[in-house]
């Protein structure tokens, strides 16, 4: 076991080693980025003609304690290893994001959130210390109380503009073999809002713990709450893997079982339901897809064919249609004002499902990048499709998202295409703590400021 971990050790410090020869060979006047092919954003970015930073060495998960559930990991390793490393132990991190190829460095420098997020917060929150490569080359260990607490605070949600993690120490919690699954219907929006906010709040619902918590939104008069509640009891389990599409079961079954491992990947098979976009959804079709590619990473690659070479554009152009505008984002709005949101986004954007997954924070620290109230329940409203645009107003339906967000005294997430002007933004996300820690740990802006990166796409 220990020559295990100090051979992960070793294997880190030659990653690191690469990565900081690789700062130094990037031109002073260069942006410094990451020499990476693959992401998990929707946002476009300029084309980028300069050497990036070597991460090939910071991809594995370093060591796992499980006495002390802790692990060490590096920055960009993905959680689909991440958990293979961990339930060995019976073991998983605080919060899985949804798809297996998010890593983790990214889910905390941009946020990522999950089914146990109503009582484990959102991934940073189990973050007890981390290395980031700053923007003047150093590699400092921030922690909650030391003296670097200032970018340990202001990291979620800097999207890489702080710096970038090299090494995160998290916290693990037990986990179950197996988590059994209750659907719950509603008809009416607000009854889902108030059953959203109670079951949050007590964890748990007729008598029963609840573990995990998320939803989806097929109509106004059709909506539906996952509960899942770990436990030892072996039985029969699905499989969504195959030909049958999980969230669809959610509209005919009442209750379920899977493994841990299955829940946790639940949404990836499919990309929640946008799989359906390929076609994959479709039996005779599904039948010959490979396994090996009903997953989240390939239909990536799909997506990257498509804008490329503008294929659905193109298509719509033959029909006689304007090329469609890409709306792939996920909000937060306090849980009094979900059905308000959802009510104005059914009538306005022609887009459904949509998933809705509550969180509350785990304690009372500030993030100042993305302010959430202690103690209180938000609902992340996920929605990931298109919609025919307007001429001469592009962007008009995500520039009318964010105007919503932003009168119910929400938030957006910026992994997608931004519209904010630069006062707002900078009042949603940090202003001038932001503005204090970037000057201080990348000094000559070596890094692209958060307002460029998200909403001007440099």
């Amino acid at each position: 076991m220990a020559s295990t971990q100090e051979s992960g050790y070793d294997a880190h410090r030659a990653g690191v080693k690469r990565l900081l020869d690789s700062y130094h060979a990037i031109p002073p006047d260069a942006t410094v980025r990451l020499a990476k092919k693959t992401s998990n954003l929707f946002r476009a970015r300029a084309e980028v003609t300069a050497p990036g930073l070597d991460v090939s060495g910071l991809s594995k998960v370093i060591a796992v304690d499980p006495e002390a559930r802790t692990a060490d990991v590096a920055g960009m390793t993905t959680y689909e290893d991440l958990v293979a490393a961990t339930l060995p132990y019976g073991l998983a991190p605080l919060v899985v994001p949804q798809l297996k190829t998010i890593t983790l460095g990214g889910a905390v420098t941009g946020l990522g959130i999950e089914s146990s997020s109503f009582r484990n917060g959102l991934p940073h929150e189990s973050v007890l210390e981390i290395d980031v490569l700053t923007g003047a080359g150093e590699i400092v260990t921030a922690t909650p109380d030391g003296p670097h607490a200032d970018l340990f605070r202001a990291f979620p949600n800097s999207y890489g503009t702080l710096g970038y993690s090299t090494r995160l120490k998290i916290a693990l919690e037990p986990v179950s073999p197996y988590v059994a699954l209750r659907h719950l219907r509603f008809g009416d929006l607000r009854e889902l809002q108030a059953a959203i906010d109670g079951i949050s709040a007590a964890g748990s619902h007729d008598g029963q713990p609840v573990h995990y918590l998320d939803g989806v939104v097929f109509s106004a008069a059709e909506s539906y709450l996952t509960l899942g509640r770990q436990t030892d009891e072996p039985g029969p389990v699905s499989d969504y893997t195959g030909m049958d599409v999980y969230y669809r079961s959610i509209q005919h079954k009442h209750s379920d079982r899977l493994t841990v491992h299955d829940y946790l990947w639940r949404w990836d098979t499919d990309w929640f339901w946008c799989s359906r976009a390929f076609g994959a959804q479709n039996p005779r079709i599904r039948r010959f897809w490979p396994k090996r590619y009903r997953r989240s990473s390939f239909y990536w690659k799909l997506v990257a064919l498509d804008r490329r070479y503008r294929i659905g554009d193109r298509l719509e152009a033959r029909r006689g249609n304007p090329p469609q505008e890409r709306v792939v984002q996920d909000i937060e709005v306090p849980v009094e004002r979900t059905a308000d949101f959802l009510e104005w986004f059914l009538a306005e954007v022609p887009i459904e499902p949509i998933w809705l997954c509550p969180a509350r924070l785990r304690s009372d620290a500030a993030w100042p990048l993305y302010p959430l109230q202690a103690g209180h329940t938000y609902v992340n409203v996920g929605f990931w499709s298109a919609v025919p645009s307007t001429p001469g107003s592009p962007g008009a339906a995500n520039r009318a998202i964010e105007r919503r967000v932003s009168e119910l005294d929400g938030h957006k997430s910026l992994y997608s295409d931004a519209y904010y002007d630069e006062n707002e933004f900078h009042r949603l996300y940090g202003g001038n703590t932001y503005a204090e820690v970037k000057q201080r740990y990348d000094p000559q802006h070596r890094l692209l400021d958060l307002y460029s990166k998200a909403v001007q796409r440099k």
